[in-house]
């Protein structure tokens, strides 16, 4: 006798999760649910919600690593409930990324990562010294520590002399990321900017220079500029430097913003003097999740020496298990990005570091190349510096460069616009930005979507005109009722000027 039973609502077991109820019912989106949910519904419905996301590797306003190999993909899931602060409990993974060891009364960050990247940069380093570094979350947080590190430098100084420290600034052109201006509002510090000029989208080292004073920590170039990938020239800016240095008996250093450009100029471009082969270059930042081929979370700050690190901003403790030192902005992490950092130095090499540089600059070229052909594109960015496309239409009078863009979604491609910082704020731009895993069908493919959408553009009415006839109606209606003001205004003004003459009034 075969024994059944009819399975009742609760005996979520015999259910999919799309025969379930929990895909008829609204999640709470900002309280907490009073009850528990199958962990495959939970898993279902998020993911069901992802799937709206972009596709990252079509996401071409990034430079943040989309791609890496499934190697590296395990090793970040079997070390991705490590804690990167915890040192003594998982030493192996700390002599990866960071090991504190005293010498000469000084501590500072020893790790096989900070080491290769001194070198890399040509850190002044001789056989038995280690470099004077440490790993971040990104590019903001190196910044924010080297920019503290020369805050403290100015300050201990400026107080030595018996002179004013409340007045520090930096001085860096307007086309740098926004976590410089949160790095001068956050630990108040006066951000004097280069301004941009029509056709000249970086800094300006002669008008940085003619900026400095006494109260300048630091002047910040940019290796590689966010808006169209530009280098900034910093060995013109440390001979200019040098100079006012000398003649005013200043020692105004440079820190370089190298977040896209650090793991690019080495490679192929070794021969540009801009990292610590430069005296004044003091600190160097660069981000890992971007050419340095790792998913987003990982950055580095890296000093010349250990002069340059004042030893009262780094901090001790021990109740981790032992005595470590920290210099970072926040404490608890993973550990799983600086393992990832450490596969692709010891996987690549220099020489696949340098294959994938010159892939992107090659596919970047490509594309470069087919937007021209079309004949309807200004190139604004340079073959030499990151590898990136920014282009400007050559006639927007009917339609933008915010109109492209937005037709391009329909492709699957995530292609930005913008307008540039100031003086320049009149030119808008496109920007595609080539990372390693854009390969040159996708170019090819990006071409062919640009044209359709350009050529349905002919097709639409346009936009701009519609809103300039807009504000034309609008103003014509202003003037009318001005006018219409005016004339009651004046009748009325006859009318009780009548009133008074007939001695009414």
């Amino acid at each position: 006798m075969v024994l059944s039973k009819t399975a009742s609502e609760s005996d979520v077991s015999v259910h999919s999760t799309f025969a379930s109820r929990y895909v008829r019912a609204s999640l709470p989106r900002f309280k907490m649910q009073e009850n528990s949910i199958p962990k495959d519904a939970a898993f279902q419905i998020i993911n069901d919600e992802l799937m709206l996301d972009g596709n990252p590797r079509l996401n071409l306003a990034s430079f943040v690593t989309t791609w890496m190999e499934p190697e590296c993909d395990k090793l970040i899931m079997a070390s991705i409930n490590k804690n990167y602060v915890d040192m003594d409990e998982y030493p192996v993974t700390t002599e990866l990324q960071a090991r504190a060891q005293e010498f000469d009364d000084c501590f500072y960050m020893q790790n096989r990562c900070v080491n290769m990247i001194a070198h890399l940069f040509n850190a002044p380093l001789g056989d038995s010294e280690t470099a004077v570094g440490v790993g971040t979350v990104g590019s903001s947080e190196a910044i924010m520590l080297a920019g503290l590190a020369f805050k403290r430098k100015w300050q201990n100084k400026r107080k030595a002399e018996g002179k004013p420290f409340d007045k520090p600034n930096i001085v860096t052109g307007a086309n740098v990321q926004v976590c410089w201006e949160k790095f001068a509002r956050y630990f108040e510090v006066e951000l004097k900017e280069v301004k941009l000029r029509d056709g000249y989208y970086v800094m300006d080292p002669e008008k940085a220079v003619e900026m400095v004073d006494e109260n300048t920590i630091c002047v910040a170039a940019i290796l590689g500029s966010t808006l169209n990938g530009e280098f900034e020239d910093v060995k013109l800016l440390n001979d200019l430097l040098e100079k006012k240095n000398k003649k005013t008996g200043w020692d105004t250093p440079i820190h370089v913003d190298a977040a896209s450009g650090g793991f690019i100029a080495p490679f192929i471009y070794p021969e540009l003097e801009w990292d610590f082969r430069l005296p004044l270059v003091k600190s160097i930042n660069v981000s890992g999740h971007k050419y340095g081929l790792v998913y987003a979370g990982i950055g580095w700050v890296i000093w010349r020496n250990k002069e340059d690190l004042p030893e009262e901003l780094i901090f001790h403790i021990n109740y981790l298990g032992a005595d470590q030192p920290t210099f970072t902005l926040n404490f608890s992490k993973g550990s799983s990005q600086v393992i990832a950092q450490y596969y692709q130095f010891i996987r690549l090499g220099y020489e696949g570091y340098r294959n994938v540089m010159e892939n992107c600059r090659d596919n970047m070229l490509v594309l470069k190349q087919g937007l021209e052909k079309t004949g309807k594109f200004n190139i604004v960015s340079k073959d030499d510096g990151v590898p990136l496309v920014a282009f400007s239409l050559k006639d927007n009078s009917n339609h933008n460069e915010f109109e492209v863009s937005e037709m391009l979604r329909r492709f699957g491609w995530i292609v930005p616009a913008y307008t540039m910082p100031p003086d320049a704020q009149h030119v808008t731009v496109l920007r595609v930005v080539i990372r390693e895993d854009f390969s040159r069908t996708f170019a090819e493919r990006l071409v062919i979507d640009i044209e359709k959408v350009l050529h349905e553009l002919e097709t639409l009415p346009s936009r701009i005109r519609e809103l300039e006839k807009g504000k034309e109606a609008a103003n014509e209606k202003e003037k009318r009722d001005r006018e219409k003001t005016i004339e009651i205004t004046t009748a009325w003004k006859k009318f009780v000027m009548q009133r008074k003459m007939n001695g009414v009034c």
